[in-house]
């Protein structure tokens, strides 16, 4: 008599394991849902790219809103003037001595422009996230003291929103990201993703 081991034994189909599928992000938690999230980081990008733009679009051409038409930088104003002249508090001499100069317009404006393009496209997150925590870390340092919080206001938040934008690769949702990503020179250079 001899015995079959298992290697004999005839295949049954045998019902398939489901497994929990594993995001981009490690979790498996059911209430997680990754494309609905991305999304959702997609727009907050969007948001905040054109919080950037507008500014930059307002006080070139001082559409009324924060930047009045007469003080249009295409009319010759100054769009750090304004902000920068009335600081007060522990950095008043720093930002007082920058404001009006034409290089420090320029570097404000072609920063505003530049982070706006990137996080409305999607392209360039990890230099736009660089360049938009500085600006807002600048700009936070601007307006110290805070009246309404001892710490915390919007400059920060933001910057900790495009930090988890630039992180969480949300320029492939809602973006021109994956395409930009597959750009050879990019490809070689990841640090443009």
């Amino acid at each position: 008599m001899t015995t079959s081991s298992s290697h004999d034994a005839p295949i049954r189909n045998l019902p398939r394991q489901r497994t929990v599928p594993v995001t981009t992000t490690g979790t498996t938690h059911p209430d997680v849902r990754p494309v609905a999230l991305q999304y959702v980081l997609g727009l907050l990008r969007l948001a905040l790219g054109w919080t950037f733009l507008w500014a930059f679009l307002d006080k070139t051409f001082g559409l009324g809103y924060a930047t009045p038409s007469e003080n249009a930088w295409i009319d010759g104003g100054s769009p750090t003037t304004g902000y920068l002249s009335g600081v007060e508090g522990p950095f008043k001499d720093f930002f007082t001595n920058l404001a009006g100069n034409t290089w420090v317009d320029w570097l404000f404006m072609i920063g505003l422009l530049g982070i706006g393009l990137a996080l409305i496209l999607g392209i360039g997150m990890r230099v736009a996230a660089v360049a938009g925590v500085l600006m807002l870390a600048m700009m936070y340092m601007a307006s110290l003291p805070l009246e309404t919080n001892p710490f915390m206001d919007e400059h920060l938040i933001e910057a900790l929103a495009i930090v988890v934008l630039a992180l969480t690769f949300s320029s492939r949702y809602l973006g021109l990201g994956r395409l930009w990503e597959r750009i050879p020179f990019v490809q070689k250079n990841r640090w443009l993703i």
